[in-house]
């Protein structure tokens, strides 16, 4: 590979990140007034609703940690990080359950709980970064107790005070899902970095979360990693939810499987996330118009999500971070040409450097859906500035030893 090309790409992604994407956040999204992150901004970055998605608290709240503990420590990073964390702990936690909302108002009063614990877990992420930038004892305690909490209500230890029932009967259908262990795997990788002292806990929860993705989730018998499984892994030949699979999760998973094994030094596990990265980006990759698809059917039958054909900002960011992890490791061209692809199509429909951020939704055929944004509920400051960050640090690495 050409010395230069990587550099320039350095560059290019340097400057995506410091010129195009934090400032986009810290100028539109910062709630000056009442504290945390507005992520309802348009293309321009205008707020189109004020109402808060707490994923989004505890997203914003641990990338701008994580930037500080990455490059060195910003005033104004450090600001807007504890800005979303006095938020979340100030509006954000249901009193009775103990339990973080899914949506809040602007100014913190409750619209809606869910039964899953993905609130939590960004909240957990963000506390275990804070801390790290800081040495904030308070968030360091609090991360340990909601890491806690999650582990038991994933693992059924303790009954979820939401008391909101599974989506599907369990007396009819019941199964795992791969964002339970995958989310709390990532969780732990952060945990273990931040809190040093239980280092050996974290280890064997890593082991445990290692163990349901790769002996229930991942099928390469069948070419696929599946979001939803029976009890005992079994593949459910259903429509709604058996064989439904999302590429970027997958791709995600990888990596956060394959941090795991270069830890442990364990080939085999890295070998099994390079096979899952293989497999999802092999399937979700559309041939067609380029891009990943967002919603794959095993049996290549119409999937019952109507976006599954769209473009969406996070699978990508995932292939470019999974990928070019894979090359630096392993050196296979393969994976270099793969990650360079994906990049060159994010640059052509995703980048916005007339306004700075990524399109979050794309048509099939890469044109933004009308009109067009660049945050919402689910789209925040954490996928793109995350994989920026890991993606400007890996190419320092390949780029010095060349």
């Amino acid at each position: 590979m050409d010395k230069k090309v990587l550099i320039d790409t350095k560059k290019w992604i340097e400057e995506e990140l410091f010129d195009y994407c934090i400032p986009f956040w810290l100028k539109n999204g910062r709630d000056v007034e009442n504290g945390g992150v507005y992520t309802c901004l348009d293309r321009e970055g205008k707020l189109y609703s004020t109402d808060k998605s707490v994923w989004m608290q505890g997203r914003c709240g641990y990338i701008f940690a994580s930037l500080c503990n990455l490059y060195g420590a910003r005033d104004e990073w450090l600001e807007f990080s504890k800005s979303c964390i006095d938020f979340l702990e100030e509006h954000c936690i249901d009193k009775a359950t103990k339990r973080l909302y899914f949506t809040v108002t602007n100014t913190g009063e409750p619209l809606r709980l869910r039964r899953y614990c993905f609130s939590e877990a960004f909240y957990i992420l963000a506390n275990a970064e804070y801390y790290l930038a800081t040495k904030d004892e308070k968030s360091l305690k609090r991360a340990r107790e909601y890491y806690e909490l999650v582990y038991k209500l994933n693992n059924g230890l303790i009954k979820d005070p939401v008391g909101l029932p599974p989506k599907t009967d369990s007396n009819t259908r019941s199964g795992k899902a791969l964002a339970d262990p995958m989310i709390y795997l990532n969780v732990t990788n952060v945990m273990r970095k931040c809190d040093k002292e239980n280092e050996e806990l974290y280890n064997k929860r890593a082991e445990e979360c290692i163990d349901l993705i790769l002996n229930y989730h991942f099928k390469p018998e069948i070419g696929y990693t599946l979001e939803n499984v029976g009890n005992n892994g079994e593949y459910y030949d259903t429509y709604s939810s058996g064989r439904f699979v999302n590429p970027g999760h997958d791709m995600e998973c990888s990596w956060f499987l394959m941090k795991e094994a270069l830890r442990l030094n364990d080939t085999e596990i890295f070998n099994k996330a390079k096979k899952m990265f293989d497999m999802a980006f092999e399937k979700g990759w559309d041939n067609e118009y380029d891009g990943i698809l967002y919603f794959i059917d095993t049996k290549n039958c119409p999937p019952e999500n109507y976006e599954h054909d769209m473009k969406l900002w996070w699978p990508h960011n995932e292939a470019l971070i999974a990928s070019l992890m894979i090359y630096k490791e392993t050196k296979e061209e393969k994976y270099l040409e793969i990650f360079l692809k994906v990049l060159e199509y994010c640059k052509k429909v995703f980048s916005d450097r007339e306004y700075g951020e990524w399109y979050g939704y794309l048509r099939r055929d890469g044109l933004p859906t009308m009109p067009s944004s660049k945050g919402t509920t689910f789209k925040g400051p954490f996928h793109l500035p995350r994989m920026l960050s890991m993606c400007d640090k890996m190419l320092d690495e390949i780029i010095d030893e060349l």
